[in-house]
């Protein structure tokens, strides 16, 4: 164990990771002699294209005292009850999403399993008209759940789109505000201890220097402290998730504001659409391998249903995480501890997550390497249970249309994965690896959603009869029906409550 205390602490790189970072440490560690210092270039370009998000985001931005109001008219933000997937089990499907729940369980057995009966007794069976979510998204409707719903069908959550760089300086200027310095510059070397290879200070390329006691690396895909100074390694994830490249554009803004994220499935990858209140964000994630530049921009740009605003942006990336997102006195955040592609809107929540382990086990009287394999078991845990949700989508497809989704439908997958489709298939159990990022009926989704239903079901659910699951389906059905047509749309509510200033 080292005993050093933590006095100063420094933060490589700005953006949404290094401003989430420093809003939350200078808050939740404000009773704590802790100078924070970020060092961030404007010569250096953020990817920001994260501007979906899931749940978890409202509870960060609680934790902060943020006001609901003043942080959506600040980025310009919408609402998202769940994704819309396109094209994603065959051309022409489409199925979504919901950040809620399905149904009722009854009698302690799952809701999805009185689907499956239903389905052999040629009842109403499509999750989608048992998810009050659900049925707002298709009517681009939305209204903030109650915080003591009458009903489980009620209770559903949501999150946002927002800008990703006014999100950034909308907490720039909330961590300021608290006391942390802002350093603007490029890094140019990074100092190493050479009894113990940790990190003693980093250099400016104007020369100047900044030494602090632990450093947080926001620095995205280079990761200059955690893997260019300190070597930490890659585990490289590509071929279980072949898209390695995704370009990106703004667009004008969309003539309805939809309360949820589309993604669609091309023939090389997918295309994501993003609604704010003042423009769309657009990108096409694809596998190069499979896709030229060239064809994937052309893709892009014709898939647009608004106006072009900005030329495209490329990025590259390899998927996978790295082996350790707390090495010696470096802890690692957003890109530079990972990347998992952005299809289910899980960039920023694994920031959070990220800074929730910091604070956790924050090393206020020195780094403890228990704490360390602790922090760094959880971020493994945690990636890998993301990846194999990611990769369900590729691998449950039906498309054999183009090499690339022949590649998905045909590659082979971790035992992880296979166990719990091998499970699911066989009668309906969802296997879930605690923690998991996704619930239950998040697998559900994927499973019904690409038409992989189990040959089984719980038999438990045999307690009703058929005319009492038929009148219970009903109940349900008729229940969402009506309280989903009666919220205002989408954009008539923001109009009303938080419509960001012209």
């Amino acid at each position: 164990m080292s005993h050093s205390q933590i006095n100063h602490l420094v933060i490589v790189g700005g953006g949404t990771a290094g401003w989430m970072a420093a809003a939350s440490i200078s808050r939740q560690l404000a009773n704590f002699p802790i100078k924070i210092t970020l060092i961030e270039s404007e010569d250096i370009g953020t990817v920001g294209v994260g501007e979906a998000t899931i749940p978890s985001i409202r509870s960060y931005n609680d934790s902060l005292g943020i006001d609901e109001i003043d942080f959506i008219k600040a980025t310009q933000a919408t609402f998202k009850l769940g994704i819309e997937f396109r094209d994603w089990r065959e051309k022409n499907s489409r199925f979504f999403h919901p950040f809620a729940d399905y149904g009722i369980d009854l009698n302690g057995v799952a809701f999805h399993h009185y689907l499956t009966r239903a389905q052999s007794l040629r009842l109403p069976a499509d999750p989608a008209e048992y998810s009050f979510a659900t049925q707002l998204a298709w009517q681009n409707r939305f209204a903030q759940p109650h915080p003591n719903p009458p009903s489980p069908l009620a209770d559903f959550g949501y999150a946002y789109h927002f800008d990703a760089g006014r999100y950034a300086q909308f907490l720039r200027a909330y961590a300021e505000a608290r006391g942390v310095t802002r350093i603007e510059g490029k890094i140019a070397n990074t100092e190493l201890q050479p009894d113990n290879g940790n990190i003693t200070a980093v250099t400016l390329d104007d020369g100047r220097r900044v030494s602090g006691d632990f450093y947080v690396d926001c620095s995205g895909f280079r990761g200059l402290l955690i893997e260019q100074a300190l070597h930490t390694g890659y585990d490289d994830w590509r071929q279980w998730l072949p898209c390695d490249s995704a370009i990106a554009v703004q667009s004008d803004k969309a003539a309805e504001l939809t309360p949820y994220t589309r993604t669609t499935a091309k023939a090389a990858g997918w295309q994501w659409r993003i609604p704010l209140q003042h423009r769309t964000g657009n990108g096409y994630v694809y596998a190069s391998e499979f896709c030229q530049q060239d064809e994937a921009e052309a893709t892009l740009l014709s898939g647009l249903d608004t106006t072009a605003l900005t030329e495209p942006r490329r990025f590259q990336f390899v998927t996978g995480k790295r082996k350790k997102i707390w090495h010696k006195n470096c802890f690692a955040l957003g890109l530079a501890s990972g990347f998992l592609e952005p299809l289910e809107s899980t960039s920023i929540s694994l920031i959070q997550t990220g800074i929730s382990k910091l604070l956790e086990f924050f090393p206020h009287q020195g780094i403890n390497r228990a704490d360390q394999n602790e922090v760094n078991r959880q971020h493994s845990h945690e990636f890998e249970r993301i990846r194999d949700f990611l990769i369900l989508h590729y691998k449950a497809s039906k498309r054999s249309d183009t090499p690339f989704w022949q590649h998905c439908r045909q590659m082979a997958i971790p035992d992880t994965l296979a166990h719990k489709m091998d499970v699911f298939n066989s009668r309906g159990k969802v296997v879930m690896l605690e923690p998991e990022a996704f619930e239950r009926d998040s697998w559900v989704t994927m499973y019904w959603g690409f038409n992989d239903l189990p040959q089984d079901y719980d038999r438990r659910a045999d307690t009703l009869s058929d005319a009492q699951l038929a009148e219970q389906l009903e109940k349900m059905r008729t229940a969402v029906k009506q309280a989903s047509s009666q919220p205002l749309s989408h954009e008539d509510f923001i109009q009303r409550h938080c419509a960001a200033p012209n």
